[in-house]
């Protein structure tokens, strides 16, 4: 018999630091399973395979599925997390914004930057015995700011209990999209006015009421020596650029009208995010301006869930945001 139709399935795998999924990973490895059926399936989707749990489709177990045994009940928190984090990644920007993500075991990073001089940012040619011009890293004087973004689930389990799981789904992937949104209103609050650091954007003023093509040339220009790749944009000026007679290019249009994602004159990625105060717009360079701190990925209180006791179990995240090159990112407004 295989072993993962004999592991023991607690609390206690939700108390390891690595995770629930890891944890049993590290007992049911993946790799013992090349070649088989079971290939392709973690740890986690094993067991579902091993209860006998669907939890996608038309054809999908109601809710008290997961409670038939007492092993089986270990399942659902995971379940709820991994529904939570597809949701959040559905409506996550953060990948197009992110330069770097850094996780932590505890609530104090300090993080650590570089500024330099206009003169360090040039490579010069250096004579043979001389100095090599250096550049400076330090950590920041004030920690990162982490915060618990979340939502309470608020439901009995004589309510749930005859859901469709599928159905079920739904409402949790919601929750990680409102997760996701908060986070990217705090990356888009730290791009703007800094981490604590004395460090917010630089700001260019349009030259008139509304943004013209000669505004987005401007404003790309101040970027050098980083890039202008990405554009986070509020509705109204989102609207404004993709109005332009400039946006009317057979390319530029092509790719708004099949995917929906747009895409500067400049070459920029244009995202819309009412995170971004009305008539603003920051732009970065996505390689080097904003690093993400996260304590733990979403979490659950998995004592609750497999107790039934949904009456008040909460859902989050600790995640936080820190500038790496100040002048990395702008705003025009």
């Amino acid at each position: 018999m295989e072993n993962f139709e004999t592991i023991r399935l607690d609390k206690g795998l939700y108390s390891s630091r690595k995770g629930f999924t890891a944890e049993l990973e590290s007992i049911d490895p993946s790799e013992n399973y090349k070649g088989t059926e079971l290939e392709g399936l973690d740890a986690f989707e094993r067991q579902l395979k091993r209860f006998d749990i669907q939890i996608h489709g038309a054809a999908s177990d109601c809710v008290e599925k997961f409670f038939a045994t007492t092993d089986s009940a270990a399942l659902f928190p995971e379940y709820i997390a991994r529904a939570v984090r597809k949701g959040l990644e559905e409506a996550d920007l953060l990948p197009y914004i992110v330069a770097t993500k850094t996780d932590i075991n505890g609530l104090d990073y300090r993080t650590i930057t570089s500024i330099p001089t206009e003169d360090e940012k040039e490579l010069k040619e250096t004579e043979e015995g001389a100095a090599i011009p250096e550049t400076v890293v330090h950590t920041q004087e004030n920690l990162v700011t982490l915060k618990k973004r979340g939502r309470m689930l608020v439901a009995s389990y004589e309510a749930l209990r005859f859901q469709r799981l599928d159905l079920f789904t739904v409402t949790l992937r919601q929750i990680g999209a409102y997760i996701a949104r908060t986070q990217l209103k705090d990356a888009v609050d730290v791009l703007q006015n800094g981490d604590g650091n004395s460090n917010p954007a630089p700001t260019s003023s349009l030259a008139g009421d509304s943004v013209t093509y000669a505004d987005l040339v401007d404003f790309w220009n101040e970027f050098d020596p980083y890039g202008l790749n990405t554009m986070v944009a509020a509705p109204d000026m989102a609207a404004a650029i993709l109005k332009l007679s400039e946006m009317r290019d057979a390319a530029a249009g092509l790719t708004f009208h099949g995917s929906g994602k747009s895409v500067t004159p400049l070459g920029a990625t244009l995202l819309k995010s009412s995170a971004v105060p009305a008539g603003k717009l920051i732009g970065l360079d996505r390689t080097c301006a904003l690093e993400m701190v996260q304590a733990g990925g979403v979490t659950t209180e998995y004592d609750k869930l497999i107790d039934r006791q949904l009456e008040r179990a909460a859902i989050t995240q600790i995640s936080g945001f820190a500038k790496i090159y100040t002048d990395a990112s702008r705003v025009l407004s």
